[in-house]
């Protein structure tokens, strides 16, 4: 079957936006950079506006800060240094210590190194022999380490291959995915920077201080485990706890061994199928993550109140317990080490800031989250209310799916902030609203496309036969426009050209000429009719059918088409005119052009009428064959404009009006009243159409009765009365003549005054 381009718009209406909406589901699906990065943008912006509160639980920052560098010089320090620091901190109350600096090279300030950079000399010997003698500063450290407890170090895993893999101290089990192993849900990466084995093996935790930002070099979330791609004989590849995490197990003093809750373990709430990592328990605390293990992190911004200097620290400057009972990590906020962090909240951010800021969400019990459901509700509220943009724009239109739709998004991003300020929840609003978005401009681009075609075609196919301002009214609303077919009330006119056929022989061997008169008479006609919100239905030659009330609503329709009507004897009578001078100017002969219109009222079919391959917009009822055989008495009756008894009693108070007869016309048994139009509402008003209305229906009166002498007497009066009032001569001639033939053979006594037409 041959599809059409409105067939085809019609199509597209429905699948070309519910392609895009199944194309937005998928990059949802799939989580494509600007997708992801559209959603992280969505949930800084939640954190600027509502960021945690700051709330003091213990957690500390030693930091190697400018003023300390300055005082106790470049870093990297002595490690004896490092050992009196972690031995003041225990001894004031600390109660964890966590390092977020990595020890991966020996200590160059030990005796015995240094003196190896020292000149040769006679005393060297001696001198490298004393050094020998005094205690290496790693292994000091690694003392102090060991001796005082409760010390996590650093480790950094990277890309760099190594030969001995970092110590694992904290480890883990999982429950759930049966038969998937924990390295196919986290990071694995192939290499690490790790202490030196004696600090390493002195300390109480080993676990990783990597804070890995995303695509915009923003840090959201940390994972909280890590896997080295390094198998061991017996556990495979080891896999190593946060540093937050690990100092958190230390504080507890927890088992080494932390349990990782997969998706469809015992107590999981999980109803979709999203695999992954949901919690990770240490000791007492849970710890909810998402699938890969992250964790969100959740900021309060920098706070003064966390730092205290290390420079303060060593030459104990520092209040009173002020370290009582604190969990203390050691990091630098100093530019130049370049441990330097970007946040949703603050530009340049200390890295160990980070892992202070997860410590205490963790203390706390505050854990921002993004539900393992989120991604299924956003695609189903994406699919659901998108579905409802596919199915309903093409049918209820551009404005009201919009308001529907306006109101749902109001509410998406009102549920989102309330999930995020009230549940630390993090669901995503922008995605499913920006996707909406291009699904509802797709399809109200396509109905705005289809509506104009529409107005094209409305244009097109009623250009010609509507008026201007008709044709405007409905390309702006072409649902008025009701196809196939309506039941209405109607006018109809016809009108015709008398005596064309004589008028048609003058014009034998010029066509072309008889062409243009017929243009030129057609012409000013139909701007007669269109000009008073008629349709024109169709030319026959020299014939004009027309109706009003369709296919908009024209009030007072009748009065329209009787307008009309006299506007087109008007315009005839100045074409004759112009005709007339030209015949003279030519010296020619001049015929001039006669018409005859027949106009009735009655309910009619309109639409498109015609076959599959062809079809225009006409109009069928037996008031149509009325109007049509109203025209074709005119020139039995002498007279112009015949009007059906409808036609007549809607006008009768605005145009001057007289009752023809009452005629079966041909093809209808039933007898109808017909009235001549002679004038508009002037004429109507005066007191010479009057008597001579009142004359006429005496007449009329008179004659039906079968007085006929009466009637004869009435006739002359009517004669005289008539002359001011229109071209009735022929018509008074014609009742004349009838009374003669009555006079010789009488009607039945029971005759009520109907004439029988034997023509058209």
């Amino acid at each position: 079957m041959r599809l059409t381009k409105n067939s085809l718009l019609r199509i597209l209406h429905y699948l070309l936006p519910l392609g895009i909406l199944l194309i937005c589901i998928f990059l949802r699906w799939q989580d494509v950079p600007f997708v992801d990065q559209m959603r992280l943008s969505v949930f800084d912006t939640y954190q600027r506006i509502a960021p945690r509160q700051y709330e003091d639980v213990g957690v500390r920052i030693i930091d190697i800060d400018e003023k300390s560098l300055e005082e106790l010089g470049q870093w990297p320090w002595p490690r004896t240094r490092l050992a009196g620091l972690v031995y003041r901190l225990r001894s004031a109350g600390a109660r964890v210590v966590g390092f977020d600096v990595v020890f991966a090279e020996p200590d160059r300030t030990s005796p015995a190194r240094v003196v190896k950079d020292w000149p040769k000399g006679t005393e060297s010997d001696e001198i490298t022999a004393l050094a020998d003698k005094l205690p290496d500063h790693d292994k000091l450290f690694a003392q102090f380490i060991q001796g005082t407890g409760q010390v996590v170090t650093a480790i950094q895993l990277s890309n760099k291959k190594l030969e001995t893999p970092p110590r694992q101290i904290g480890n883990f089990s999982t429950s759930g995915e049966a038969g998937r192993k924990l390295s196919d849900f986290i990071a694995v990466l192939p290499g690490a920077a790790k202490n030196l084995d004696i600090i390493e093996n002195a300390a109480s935790g080993n676990a990783l201080v990597n804070v890995s930002p995303e695509q915009d070099g923003v840090v959201r979330r940390v994972p909280l485990l890590a896997a080295l791609d390094y198998d061991l004989p017996v556990i495979g590849m080891p896999v190593y706890p946060t540093l937050s995490m690990e100092m958190l197990r230390v504080l507890q003093d927890a088992p080494k061994t932390m349990n990782v809750r997969m998706s469809g373990a015992s107590g999981s709430s999980r109803w979709t199928r999203s695999e992954g990592i949901e919690a990770i328990r240490v000791g007492a605390i849970t710890i909810p993550t998402d699938h890969a293990g992250y964790m969100w992190v959740h900021f309060t911004g920098r706070e003064k109140q966390r730092y205290i200097s290390a420079l303060d620290v060593l030459n104990d400057t520092l209040p009173p317990e002020s370290l009582r009972d604190t969990i203390v990590l050691i990091g630098t906020s100093a530019a130049g080490l370049l441990d330097l962090r970007s946040t949703p909240l603050d530009r340049v951010l200390p890295g160990v800031e980070v892992h202070a800021e997860m410590l205490e969400q963790m203390l706390l019990g505050h854990f921002l989250t993004r539900p393992y459901w989120a991604a299924e509700t956003e695609s189903f509220v994406l699919l659901l209310i998108g579905l409802f943009f596919v199915l309903a724009v093409p049918r209820l239109g551009a404005v009201w799916p919009a308001v529907i739709g306006g109101t749902l998004a109001f509410g998406a991003a009102g549920f989102s902030w309330w999930a995020y300020d009230a549940k630390l929840l993090l669901i995503d609003p922008v995605y499913p609203l920006v996707s909406l978005l291009a699904v509802y401009l797709a399809t109200s681009s396509i109905g705005f496309v289809r509506t104009e075609g529409e107005r094209r075609q409305v244009r097109s196919a009623f250009g010609n036969y509507l008026s201007p301002a008709l044709v405007n009214q409905l390309s702006r609303h072409p649902e008025q426009l009701k196809l196939g077919g309506e039941t209405r009330d109607m006018t109809l006119m016809f009108c015709d050209v008398r005596g064309f056929t004589s008028i048609s022989e003058g014009f034998k061997s010029n066509p072309q000429g008889l062409t243009r008169l017929i243009n030129r008479l057609l012409t000013p006609l139909t701007k007669c009719i269109l000009d008073r919100e008629g349709t024109i239905d169709k030319y026959m030659g020299d014939c004009i059918m027309a109706f009003w009330n369709a296919p908009l609503d024209v009030e007072n329709h009748a009065h329209h088409a009787c307008d009309s009507a006299l506007a087109m004897r008007e315009a005839l009578d100045h074409l004759n005119a112009e005709r007339l001078g030209e015949a003279k100017r030519d010296n020619e002969k001049f015929l001039p052009l006669n018409i005859g219109i027949g106009i009735n009222c009655g309910d009619c079919l309109v639409g498109n009428m015609g076959s599959d391959q062809r079809f225009d917009y006409s109009v069928l009822g037996d008031a149509v064959n009325l109007a049509s055989r109203l025209e074709g008495q005119s020139k039995n009756y002498g007279v112009d404009i015949v009007l059906g008894e409808d036609v007549a009693k809607r006008v009768e108070n605005d145009f001057a009006t007289l009752e023809l007869d009452l005629i079966a016309v041909k093809g209808k048994s039933e007898a109808v009243h017909i009235f001549a139009l002679l004038g508009g509402a002037k004429l109507c008003q005066t007191e010479e159409f009057r008597n001579c209305q009142i004359l006429h229906k005496s007449m009329l009166d008179a004659y039906r009765t079968q007085q006929w002498d009466k009637a004869e007497e009435l006739l002359d009066q009517c004669r005289q009365a008539s002359r001011g009032v229109g071209a009735l001569a022929a018509l008074y001639d014609m009742y004349s003549d009838r009374i003669v033939t009555f006079r010789e053979t009488p009607p039945p006594v029971e005759w009520d005054g109907v004439f029988i037409a034997t023509s058209k």
